[in-house]
């Protein structure tokens, strides 16, 4: 437009940070103060996003790049990984890698929480209800605390409230990819997820007699349609089946022997069928899966899983109903944390959340 001319980056850096000061200090309205951070944040998201080629490796990318090549892997669920240490998001395909982007979690005293989540809720024109006014594109909310994926200002170090910040185009096409339930995790490392064979060197359909009294629990009917998420608790010595985000289902579990800790990470099921039969269903075909490792104890490889293998046992019954509700997308989630009350762990790994509160961005 006459009279317009585009403005710094620095510039937009400087203004931004000071419409955050007038906004604490109260010389601002409230709602005055987020339009001024909402015009800074997309103007500046917009003028430094830019899809580069996929031979850019992901640590040589600047604030703003991305890479999206979802031809690599047209189909299948859809896995986001999130690492605050490297300030990377990248997404995978039924267990490919299509995509990859700078973003920009939580500052110090904000910090994004770590965990493993499921989109909840997706606004593509989603308002802040903290800073009234205050635009975050594309919003995909993880947690009812306010811990959700948008576009946003991307200065390439941490700078949100708790939020994981992303390029404007790249949040429009990750928007669009993903679905309610998709499984993101956010860890303060990366290790890329690998194929595993299944999760049979932690599962075994099997309870031994001194353990008969690991009795179950299966009510299919509370939910009776949305994705299918699992999570084993070796503190707890259960595992819990979600679906659309309310318990379906419970077990008991039993261990062969008494593990120091079991090798935590994320299984998700991918589309086809791979060979062998399922832990969870010996009859049955085996799934294929995408093994994520988490933490100190990560699931393990090659000789390490011979020796794990069947670590922890349910009942026959439970895995069958477990697998004829399995279906691609279907997420395990392997955990020696106990699960409180409230479903979240009680260190900073979130396990999983429930309550309903704000989007803070």
């Amino acid at each position: 437009m006459p009279g317009l001319r585009p403005l710094r980056a620095d510039r937009l850096d400087r203004e931004v940070e000071m419409s955050e000061k007038l906004l604490r200090k109260g010389v601002f309205g409230v709602a005055a103060a987020a339009c001024l951070l909402s015009i800074g944040w997309l103007v500046r998201a917009e003028a430094g996003a830019q899809q580069v080629a996929p031979d850019k490796a992901p640590a040589s990318l600047k604030p703003g790049e991305f890479v999206w090549t979802p031809e690599l892997a047209p189909a299948g669920p859809v896995v986001v990984l999130v690492s605050v240490a490297e300030q990377r998001l990248y997404a995978y395909r039924n267990g490919v890698r299509i995509a990859y982007s700078t973003v920009s979690t939580g500052k110090p005293g904000h910090e994004t929480p770590t965990g493993v989540f499921t989109v909840l809720e997706k606004d593509a024109d989603h308002v802040s209800n903290l800073f009234k006014g205050a635009k975050m594109p594309n919003m995909e909310r993880l947690t009812w605390s306010g811990i959700a994926l948008h576009a946003g200002n991307l200065p390439g170090y941490p700078a949100s409230h708790g939020c994981v910040r992303m390029p404007a185009e790249f949040s429009k096409l990750l928007f669009e990819l993903d679905a309610i339930g998709t499984t993101v995790v956010i860890a303060n490392e990366h290790d890329g997820p690998r194929e595993a064979a299944h999760p049979g060197l932690i599962l075994s359909p099997d309870l031994p007699t001194e353990a008969a009294s690991g009795t179950f629990e299966w009510r299919p009917e509370r939910a009776i349609k949305g994705p299918v998420g699992m999570l084993l608790s070796a503190a707890d010595r259960r595992l819990y089946v979600y679906r659309n985000g309310t318990e379906i289902g419970r077990t008991e579990i039993a261990f062969r022997s008494e593990p120091t800790a079991l090798p935590e990470g994320v299984f998700t099921v991918l589309g086809g069928f791979g060979n062998g039969r399922s832990p969870f269903a010996p009859d049955r075909p085996d799934h294929r899966w995408m093994a994520v490792p988490l933490g100190k104890a990560a699931v393990a490889d090659g000789a390490a899983k011979a020796a794990l293998l069947a670590s922890v046992q349910i009942p026959a019954e439970f895995g069958l109903r477990v697998y004829e509700a399995m279906e691609p997308g279907t997420t395990i989630y392997v955990t020696n944390r106990e699960v409180a009350p409230h479903t979240s762990s009680s260190s900073d790994f979130v396990v999983m959340a429930t309550h309903a509160d704000q989007t803070t961005g």
